[in-house]
Parts: structure tokens; sequence; C-alpha cells
């Protein structure tokens, strides 16, 4: 495994297997807690820690009331930010964010906006006077690949979890008043769930990579849909190329899975809600 660990992997491939036991098309076992759940992000608005195998990510939000900007008036905004801290893995440096960390927070800006989970006009308040903001921190505690399924996974029970006070903006002062007894939960419009592979040898298919899996692939590729079965966004980049059956047999399978996900968040979200 450490002198030659392709082959090492190539002789379980072979057999239909991997090295942690799984079959190619097996996920590791999935977790998620949700707000109160979590006890330890009290200042969040919303939270949810996520496990994927060792893979640990917790999404903190926290909104905030701003001016739209002048284009766009009648929206509010998402700024989404995931974080690989030094502590997640040997790989990670402390500083600035680094190249992964920057692409995984473009993909999560991206299926924000093609997903349409959040449509930025529920966000306004009053038009060209105030709008909410919710910054999306994603941190990454433990990293054993297959960050993005964990991320996606983290940024859409956070989400649910988030109660907005009522705002108005009275008439005669201008200025805005919070009632923070009177709480709404976020509109979520889609559920988009992320379904990541790594493909071996140009051919072979295994989902849910391990780190060491996306060290030893020839290439990786994401597929996020929704409840509706409608393909959000397709990552992939570089490395081997896909053919046409392969990458409609990755879809199929994240339809799948994108069931087993929301079942999963449905049933956390139906334990911790007041009966």
């Amino acid at each position: 495994r450490t002198v030659e660990p392709l082959e090492y992997y190539r002789r379980f491939l072979k057999e239909n297997c991997r090295p942690d036991g799984r079959e190619l098309g097996e996920f590791r076992t999935t977790t998620v807690n949700i707000g109160k759940c979590l006890c330890s992000i009290t200042t969040a608005d919303g939270s949810a820690l996520v496990k994927l195998g060792n893979t640990t990510v917790i999404c903190g939000v926290k909104a905030e009331l701003a001016a739209p900007a002048v284009d766009s008036a009648n929206k509010g905004y998402i700024v989404p930010n995931v974080e690989l801290p030094s502590l997640c893995a040997e790989r990670f440096r402390s500083g600035p964010p680094g190249e992964e960390a920057q692409a995984a927070s473009q993909f999560i800006a991206d299926v924000i906006e093609n997903s349409q989970m959040i449509v930025k006009e529920d966000l306004c308040i009053a038009n060209g006077k105030l709008a909410w903001v919710l910054y999306c921190d994603i941190i990454c505690l433990d990293y054993d690949g297959n960050l993005l399924d964990a991320s996606v996974f983290a940024l859409l029970a956070a989400l649910k979890n988030v109660q907005l006070p009522l705002v108005t903006i009275n008439e005669e002062s201008g200025l805005s008043e919070v009632n923070l007894k009177q709480k709404n939960p976020l509109i979520i419009r889609k559920h988009p769930v992320a379904t990541s592979f790594a493909i071996f040898d140009d051919t072979l298919l295994i989902v849910d990579p391990t780190a060491e899996e996306e060290d030893l692939a020839t290439g990786t590729v994401t597929i996020v849909t929704d409840e509706e079965g409608r393909l959000c966004s397709v990552h992939k980049p570089g490395g081997s190329p896909l053919t046409g059956a392969k990458l409609q047999d990755c879809i199929t399978r994240a339809i799948t899975r994108h069931k087993e996900v929301k079942k999963l968040i449905d049933k956390v979200i139906k334990s911790i809600t007041p009966k």
C-alpha cells in the first residue's frame, strides 16, 4: 500500500470492492446534526454538522441586514465561504484560502445560483432599502475526501435551520425595527444534493471517494440534482473524459442518492421540531 498504492487499489477494484470494505457504488456512513443538536455554534442563525465517513464539515449561517445593490434593488445576498484549516489535514496550511478552498467556495456559489435553492428576491425586505445577507461559513474539521458532497449537505441542513425575525421599516423614522419574538423559517425553494465520483484508470467509476482514492484517481466528477431529478450542476475539474453513457450512469446514481440524503435530513428535522 505504501510502495505501490495504485497497484494495491487495483487488486481490490478487480474484485469490485475497495480497501475499506465498500463496494464501488457504496457511500460511507452519513450522519447529520442540525441546530441545537450541535451545542456549538450558539451565535449562528442556523447550523449543521455533517459526517461522511471521516470527513467532517460544519456550516454556520449568519443573517445580517444591509442595503441591496443599486442594480438589484429587490434582491438580498448569499455569501458562501469554504475554509480548509490546517487542523483538518496535513496537506493544508494556515493563512489565506488556498486554491482548493477557493474552488470549493465558487462551486457552492454556483450550486446556490443554478439550483435556485434560495431565490434572492425572497431575501428582500423593502425594495431598494433593506435586504437580508446570509453569510454561509463552511468549515472542514476533518478532511478525508469528498469535500463537496459534505459541504452541500451541511449548507442545505444549516439553511433549513435558519429562522429569520420579522423586520419592518418605520415610516416616520425610516429606521428598521426587528421583532425577535416573531420568526419565520427561511424559504428553501429547492433541495440540491451533490454526489461525487472518482474515475480510476480512465474507465472505472467509484462513488464517495476518500482522500487517498482522490489522489490516485485519474479524474473526479460531481453531479448536483434536486428533488425533481433536475440536473443543477456538473463539476468536472479536468482529468479523464467521461462518455455520455458513463455520465448518464452518474446522474442516475445521483438521483438515487438525493432521495437518501433528503430522507435523512427530513428525519433529523422532524426529530428536533417541537411537537
